[in-house]
């Protein structure tokens, strides 16, 4: 496998090598390790023994878990928040992060569940709350944009109070021009950078149509962590190992630190002719031997 120092001896016998190697080292803002975003295992983690999953995640080469679907009467797939840190700390896994669901608030402004969150990221030690989607009915209209962007403002203010950051995890509906805006632009407008922090999406950014650099330029260090998650080359609908598709992650990486990423996260949602653990293997291993993540 090539190591770092002989990847940039040989990258700077290119031309195009010799913007490469910065981009590597400017790429190298944490030092977290790769993260893995547990929704690439939703399968094996439904009525399967968590343990055991976590297990192979981390040798399979991750430093860190970003959850979801929590809820206070199942916990984390049948573990509690204790139990759940508990699994983590005996194979060596941290979680910054999760994802939780936020419909209800969105539509009842009630903050009982994010209590029951917020309790639970305690326990395990994440830094962050994420939202990670919405009911589309929230956003039709510009108005609407601003209402679930001042509750989402409301939310981070109930973290910060208990000692928790807050953030935001883009798909592609964020981009719907209504009225000359969308959904995204509103968030990153209407909310305090130091209160509101974003998780990139990539692939769903480039799906889109969208530049993640020209994002991170036009808001700098708005963006705690990066979801990295590849595009199929035939079909873009689907993912692919990180490094086998078509996403220029090298190009983004060198913009990490500017965007104030901390965290640099696997996701994939799919697998074509693969065991998901051979799966995220390999991409752990192009995050940190070819992007030093």
């Amino acid at each position: 496998m090539t190591n770092r120092r002989m990847f940039l001896a040989q990258a700077g016998m290119l031309s195009a090598g010799i913007m490469i190697a910065p981009k590597l080292v400017m790429a190298k803002g944490s030092n977290n390790g790769v993260g893995l975003q547990l929704y690439s295992l939703r399968d094996r983690l439904k009525g399967g023994d968590v343990k055991e999953v976590l297990a192979k995640v981390a040798k399979a080469g991750y430093k860190e878990v970003e959850t979801f679907g929590y809820n206070k009467k199942d916990g984390f797939w049948g573990l509690d928040a204790t139990q759940f840190s508990d699994a983590l700390k005996d194979n060596g896994l941290r979680t910054p992060s999760g994802h939780f669901e936020f419909d209800n608030f969105f539509a009842t402004g009630n903050t009982d569940q994010l209590q029951t969150y917020i309790d639970a990221a305690h326990t395990t030690g994440m830094e962050y709350i994420i939202v990670p989607h919405l009911d589309g009915d929230f956003i039709k209209t510009v108005d609407d944009f601003k209402k679930i962007a001042d509750k989402i403002s409301t939310a981070a203010e109930v973290c910060k109070k208990q000692g928790l950051k807050f953030g935001y995890h883009n798909h592609n509906f964020e981009w719907k021009q209504v009225d000359g805006t969308t959904f995204y632009d509103t968030i990153l407008e209407r909310t305090d950078p130091n209160l509101v922090k974003m998780e990139m999406d990539l692939y769903w950014v480039v799906r889109t149509g969208q530049d993640p650099i020209e994002i991170i330029k036009r808001h700098p260090g708005r963006f705690f962590a990066f979801h990295i998650k590849d595009m199929d080359k035939a079909n873009h609908n689907i993912n692919t190992e990180v490094g086998n598709g078509t996403i220029d992650f090298k190009a983004i990486m060198s913009y990490a630190k500017l965007a104030g990423v901390k965290h640099f996260i696997v996701e994939q949602e799919n697998y074509t002719n693969i065991d998901p653990y051979v799966s995220i293997a390999q991409s752990a291993a192009y995050c940190k031997n070819v992007l030093h993540v």
